[in-house]
């Protein structure tokens, strides 16, 4: 069992109905901006499979095609997706990934053995599945249990006109283009996926989601 301690999170989203949500960050403070505890996207959203919903965690943000092949996930980053499905804003249900050696392992979704600042890695769970991480632009994709499961660098999907935004908070400008500048076109993130049947989720149909890195 290892025992990690928060260094980031991304708030706490409300889903009514399992509809689709963003949350995003790409500029943090030096402690983690470009590592692998920089989360930088979250998104939630139901699957083609409309009986199931996806989780997607994008770390290490702004990566040039050039420093893509080089970057890696770090053994002592655990990303952690946190699913309130009773509406108290604790978690009840935890997805969590850590890489061992190549290849992903995504533990649940279970009960966490402790909620907040902490976590225990879920190594006893009954739930979850393990994939190579991909390392090119094919993805590598692994299956098990209804759930899927995908670890890697992708092409970062967030668009933002950042230029227009500075403009905006300086108020030299009042609203943004159309079409927009996207300023992270051409750089990549490390993105880690899972695929869920909403069955292993429960709730009413609303819940609350965040997801956290944590270090070792």
């Amino acid at each position: 069992m290892k025992n990690l301690k928060k260094v980031l999170g991304i708030g706490i989203i409300a889903i009514a109905g399992f509809l689709v949500v963003v949350a995003a960050d790409h500029i943090d403070a030096p402690a983690v901006q470009g590592g692998n505890s920089d989360v930088t996207d979250f998104y939630a959203f139901q699957g083609e499979n409309t009986n199931n919903m996806v989780f997607v965690a994008n770390v290490q943000g702004l990566l040039s095609p050039a420093a893509t092949s080089n970057a890696s996930f770090s053994e002592n980053v655990l990303i952690e997706f946190n699913i309130d499905n009773d509406g108290d804003f604790v978690e009840d249900l935890v997805i969590q990934a850590i890489p061992r050696n190549g290849k992903m392992y995504f533990f649940g979704p279970v009960a966490p053995s402790q909620t907040g600042l902490n976590s225990t890695i879920a190594v006893t769970s009954a739930v979850g599945g393990v994939v190579d991480i991909t390392t090119g632009s094919n993805a590598v994709v692994a299956t098990n249990a209804g759930m899927s499961f995908f670890a890697g660098p992708r092409d970062d999907p967030f668009f933002f006109d950042f230029a227009q935004y500075s403009q905006i908070i300086g108020g030299m400008a009042t609203s943004f283009n159309n079409p927009g500048s996207d300023t992270f076109a051409g750089s990549n993130v490390l993105s880690v996926v899972v695929e869920v049947p909403k069955s292993l989720i429960g709730g009413s149909g609303t819940i609350n989601t965040w997801v956290e890195s944590k270090t070792k």
